[in-house]
């Protein structure tokens, strides 16, 4: 594993960023003492954006402000790789915005991935049911769709 460039490494924080505020805390370590512990957090694309992956998701998880909670009948298809509709919505923290980043629950609070939310809360309440509400990134259902990549 290769160290990371200045550039990759504000753009891990500021996607970390959207998930956790706590994660200001890391920035006072320096960035020669970070090293990787055996979990990959995420990956850079060709255009140097970074996109979380599952493995991050028991790390984030329970520092997430932003959060959806999702109805059992539609675990199942966040957990296939599909957005979540308005339908499928169990509950949404108050005050989430527009494209923040979310960490979706099932109803008995267990972090099934993350999302992007799609809507606010308040344009939650009004939009019609099967509206996308939140849009899929990752899902616990990747560790058996993608096993031979999540390293």
């Amino acid at each position: 594993m290769r160290p990371l460039t200045e550039e990759e490494t504000r753009a891990l924080f500021e996607k970390l960023s959207k998930y956790e505020k706590i994660l200001k805390l890391a920035t006072n370590i320096p960035r020669e003492n970070l090293v990787s512990l055996g979990t990959c957090f995420g990956k850079f694309t060709k255009s140097q954006k970074f996109r979380l992956h599952i493995t991050a998701l028991d790390y984030l998880a329970p520092y997430a402000k932003y959060k959806v909670w999702v109805k059992p009948g539609a675990e199942q298809s966040f957990l296939y790789g599909n957005h979540i509709l308005k339908s499928g919505l169990g509950r949404i923290t108050e005050s989430t915005a527009q494209y923040q980043g979310v960490v979706v629950y099932s109803m008995a609070d267990v972090p099934l991935g993350f999302g992007v939310a799609a809507k606010s809360t308040q344009e939650c309440r009004k939009v019609d049911p099967m509206a996308i509400v939140v849009f899929h990134q990752a899902d616990i259902g990747e560790y058996i769709r993608h096993e031979e990549t999540l390293t």
